[in-house]
């Protein structure tokens, strides 16, 4: 799993840059589903009441969901395979040999999905009501699929149960976290059905349509919103103790992170029922920007922590995020992590060679997750320290620095990687003082 480059992204960092490209894709791809359902009800909603006007807001709410899911939803869902496939191409290689007919499925419903929604939108008043339903009920069900497919691929990273010893598809597929995350997300679709719906109906010229879809989309949110700390909580019952740990106050920002999404769910909560309630008619297109945003909140904390959660591993149980299999990290201190590497090898790390090894070590075990002057930031964290604290600490980063997986590397790699850190301080300090005095 070491036979990869490193994709270096300054200051940002790969896991920021994944988690800010996959929470944009699954805040659309969320709506994608329950935005579905959204569609085919309110059609149906339209005919049994015999209300045009409702008919034609659907047929426009259905051109902003094509246009939205297809288009930049699609665009998101490569950026998602482009950015793990490059940060971290072990773990993104383990999940497509693991979940091979996963995949294989999923993209059959995909495919399905696309020419579903293509064929609703552009059959509208064309076909027989009841063909036309039968078509977003295929749409939905489609999307639906796909939701249960990834499910399991995305749980499994984080529970991946009885498969760490069978192997087996199945149990790693029907993890232990799969059913509380199927529902959690599948109540999480509903709640964006009604927020999206926000925004659409709240352009309306005609007050009274307005209103009248407004408190018909806070009916899909509130009661979703209303569920979801339930399955969320079902969700945290079944987590390993040390995920547990960590969401419960084991690293500060990740707590911190966590409440900033209760806080935020909350807030999305009485702002969908309070202008359903006070002011559904005049709904101002801002006002559902809101809501939008402060959903993008509640998404963006909740996907953070159930990333962060899974530290040490990207795999739990199996892989650490510097992409060295659970085991094997003996094996390598023995050996060297350059040797096995295979993209900065040295015969031996001589004084000449300290800094440029130093460097590679670090690609190869601390750039998945840090960054020199950015983002969690390696300079910042080694700012009290001398190479010596450093190189000591790097020997035992897994009891010195809670949550870090083990230094997978030599003794001589350990001093290399700490003298390069002090060596980038000193740089930066000393460029820092020049900056100064020149003023």
């Amino acid at each position: 799993m070491l036979n990869f480059p490193v994709w270096e992204i300054p200051y940002l960092g790969g896991g920021l840059l994944i988690a800010i490209v996959a929470t944009i894709h699954v805040f659309i791809a969320h709506f994608a589903i329950g935005g579905g359902l959204f569609l085919v009800m309110t059609e149906r909603k339209a005919y049994k009441e015999n209300d045009d006007r409702i008919l034609d807001y659907v047929q426009r709410h259905s051109r902003f969901f094509m246009l939205l899911t297809l288009v930049l939803g699609a665009m998101t869902g490569v950026g998602i395979w482009f950015t793990i496939g490059l940060v971290s191409p072990g773990a993104t290689s383990s999940l497509i040999s693991i979940f091979v007919w996963g995949w294989a499925i999923e993209w059959v419903f995909f495919f399905v999905e696309i020419a579903a929604i293509i064929i609703y939108y552009y059959t509208w008043r064309k076909l027989q009501p009841k063909v036309h339903l039968a078509i977003g009920w295929i749409y939905f069900i489609s999307a639906w699929m796909s939701l249960f497919i990834i499910n399991g691929i995305v749980a499994f990273m984080l529970t991946p149960g009885a498969w760490t010893e069978t192997g087996s598809f199945i149990h790693g597929f029907f993890n232990p976290t799969y059913w509380p995350a199927l529902v959690s997300r599948t109540l999480v679709c509903f709640a964006l059905a009604g927020i999206y719906a926000f925004l659409t109906a709240s352009i309306f010229s005609d007050r009274e349509l307005r209103g009248k879809m407004v408190r018909y989309a806070a009916k899909w949110s509130l009661p979703s919103l209303f569920l979801l700390p339930l399955a969320l909580y079902w969700y945290y019952a079944a987590l390993p103790d040390v995920a547990q740990e960590i969401l419960t106050g084991g690293l500060p920002f990740i707590y911190n992170t966590a409440v900033l999404s209760v806080v935020a769910g909350i807030a999305l909560f009485l702002l969908v029922a309070a202008a359903a309630w006070f002011f559904p008619s005049r709904v101002p297109l801002a006002y559902s920007i809101i809501l939008l945003l402060v959903g993008f909140t509640v998404m963006f904390s909740a996907e953070r922590v159930r990333e962060a959660i899974r530290k040490p591993y990207v795999l739990y149980d199996y892989m650490y995020t510097h992409s060295v299999l659970k085991g094997e990290e003996e094996k390598l201190r023995d050996e060297g992590i350059l040797k096995a590497w295979g993209w900065g090898k040295y015969d031996e790390i001589q004084e000449e060679t300290m800094i440029r090894a130093g460097q590679d070590v670090f690609r190869a075990q601390c750039m998945a997750c840090h960054t020199l002057g950015g983002y969690n930031d390696v300079l910042k964290l080694a700012e009290d320290y001398t190479a010596d604290d450093l190189e000591i600490i790097v020997l035992e980063l897994d009891m010195f620095r809670g949550y870090m997986p083990p230094f997978a590397g030599s003794f001589d790699e350990a001093r290399a990687v700490a003298e390069f850190v002090m060596s980038v301080k000193e740089e930066r300090s000393d460029n820092l003082t020049t900056i100064r005095s020149g003023r």
